[in-house]
């Protein structure tokens, strides 16, 4: 049975990712902050949940019980343009100084290891229009797009002078099940309340590329099979994108129609948050001649979401 390490594997798309690999027949075992339950981490398909820091020490404890591992997924790092923009230093730390940690002990006990890195597409800085190529020239518009940038080049530094197999996978917005930030959570908690009205910030016309989460894990395992000594990058998009006040509408509408709350008008103040380019849209087209094909629609995907969030709710009322 092929053994796989996940850092970050407590987070949002790590869990989904480990419960993706046990599902695909490996064992799987998670490095990263928070304490996490046996049996909770368990049921994510986790075989043993490491917490702590990704350094040398803890690397090579769980090297003893993993011994081989064939594949590292690398998702701890900065999570938000916000927070890095707030604590740039803690952003750096968790985002660049780990993934030196991590290259370091790969080399040194796991050269053999495939490490598959996730990046963002956040890399890409703003002032874009249509979809982005890979090929386009990164000027990142915050401290978490530079970290991000610094985190690929890790890799590529690593691959070139060391022979280390890596591939980078630049998400884009990401959404699904478990997600308990962003603007469909916040959003879900403002219909929750009953707000007469929500104000969200923006003009509403930014335009992003909404993938599910389920989508996004399969893609970043199916990038395995990419991993070379080149280090190459993909896009995780769909290549369509949609505007925020389109999504936030949509939320609203299945709000209505699961709660019977009547609609909820939504209006935009206008200010955008810094570090926010105005659209982010990928090219799918070097992820899709992978083979690889999205399956989830956008507008299903907040509906399940939006189940999720009711469920969640209703469980702990």
């Amino acid at each position: 049975m092929p053994c796989a390490i996940v850092t970050g594997a407590r987070g949002f798309i790590g869990r989904h990712l480990s419960k993706l690999l046990a599902r695909e027949g490996w064992e799987v075992y998670g490095l990263g902050h928070g304490a996490w339950p046996e049996a909770e981490a368990g049921r994510w398909g986790l075989k043993r949940w490491l917490p702590g820091d990704i350094d040398a020490h803890n690397l090579r404890l769980l090297q003893l019980e993993v011994g081989h591992a064939d594949a590292v997924f690398h998702l701890a790092g900065g999570a938000s343009v916000g927070a890095a923009i707030g604590n740039p230093r803690e952003d750096f730390y968790r985002t660049v100084a780990t993934t030196v940690e991590l290259l370091e002990w790969v080399r040194l006990h796991s050269p053999s290891s495939r490490v598959v890195a996730v990046s963002s597409a956040a890399v890409y800085g703003a002032g874009h229009q249509g979809s982005i190529v890979e090929e386009t020239v990164s000027v990142p518009f915050s401290p978490y797009g530079f970290h991000k940038g610094m985190m690929e080049s890790l890799c590529a530094s690593y691959s070139a002078s060391y022979g280390l197999t890596s591939v980078i996978a630049r998400l884009f917005s990401v959404y699904g099940p478990g997600l308990k930030k962003q603007l469909l959570w916040d959003l879900c908690n403002k219909l929750g309340h009953g707000e007469g009205e929500i104000l969200l910030g923006g003009s509403g016309d930014e335009l992003r590329d909404w993938t599910d989460v389920g989508d996004v894990s399969r893609a970043i395992y199916a990038l395995l099979e990419q991993a070379t000594v080149r280090s190459p990058w993909f896009n995780v998009g769909t290549g369509f994108g949609s505007s925020v006040a389109e999504v936030a509408r949509h939320t609203a509408t299945v709000w209505s129609e699961r709660t019977g709350a009547r609609m909820t008008p939504i209006r935009f103040s206008g200010v955008s948050r810094p570090g926010d380019p105005f659209s982010l849209v990928a090219s799918p087209v070097r992820l899709e001649a992978t083979g690889f094909k999205w399956s989830i629609d956008w507008r299903d995907g907040i509906a399940a979401y939006i189940d999720w969030y009711l469920a969640e709710r209703d469980r702990q009322r």
